[in-house]
């Protein structure tokens, strides 16, 4: 008997492309709520904000705050969104106790881990480019790096999808995870300089914005529209590379103990 290699290809890969398939459309059929909330927030972000100081903030010169904002906000909602994709996913599975019937699939470890990373870029991805079309009816973005720009929403949204995992599997009811939102995401993203450059701040919260992963990513990620920002996008780039792999090792670590997944 010849062995098919094209066959056993396409059915190893079925069953996380499944996976893959049921969280794209777990997220795309509520997408009044996953897509179109988070670009009415960054929206209403950009009018305020814009409305009250575009004549008062200039970060770089020739760039006016409405520009300077609009990648922020984007990075902001890909990131938030990305982690609240499987986040959300694994504790809906564990409190209403179907989490067992992912576990009893084929479906190794690493398989669990890619479909969910992969379903959590593509969100992030989706919400960053429906609030940069969305910017687009007020002011005219250019685009200077534009693999600069893919690169750090893939790895940005891959590192906070990673995190979310990390963030379901730790979680045992819904108060819990909204804490990991509340008190890591959430302040994380809005000291990282969506709204600001760090060189306005005093020279500590400098040193301490430095400390901040999301920083890099925000400011990397500006910088593909620019070519300007507060760091070098080289910098940037490995900070944000070396956390995602980081991350992602140590999600994977805990899904083939499986810590809090199987009991």
């Amino acid at each position: 008997m010849s062995f098919n290699f094209r066959r056993f290809q396409l059915n190893s890969l079925r069953a996380p492309w499944t996976l893959f398939k049921k969280e794209l459309l777990r997220f795309w059929r509520v997408s009044f709520q996953t897509v179109a909330a988070p670009v009415m927030t960054a929206l209403l972000y950009l009018l305020i904000f814009s409305h009250v100081l575009e004549a008062h903030v200039q970060v770089y010169p020739g760039v006016g705050y409405t520009a300077f904002l609009i990648p922020g906000l984007m990075m902001m909602s890909l990131l938030q969104n990305a982690f609240a994709n499987s986040s959300s996913s694994l504790i809906q599975s564990k409190v209403m106790g179907n989490i067992v019937f992912l576990l009893l699939t084929p479906l190794s470890y690493l398989e669990l881990f890619l479909a969910f990373l992969a379903a959590s870029i593509i969100r992030g991805l989706v919400v960053g480019l429906s609030i940069y079309l969305v910017a687009m009816l007020f002011i005219d973005l250019p685009i200077t790096h534009p693999w600069l720009i893919l690169a750090f929403a893939v790895l940005g949204s891959g590192l906070l999808g990673a995190f979310g995992v990390i963030a379901g599997i730790w979680a045992e009811k819904f108060d819990q995870m909204a804490a990991f939102q509340n008190f890591i995401i959430m302040p994380l993203t809005f000291l990282s300089g969506v709204f600001y450059s760090i060189h306005s701040l005093p020279p500590f919260w400098q040193q301490v914005s430095h400390l901040n992963p999301f920083f890099y990513m925000i400011d990397g990620f500006r910088y593909g529209f620019f070519g300007k920002g507060d760091i070098a996008p080289e910098i940037s780039l490995s900070v944000v590379a070396i956390s995602f792999f980081t991350i992602s090792w140590l999600t994977l670590s805990l899904l083939k103990s499986g810590y809090k997944l199987r009991g």
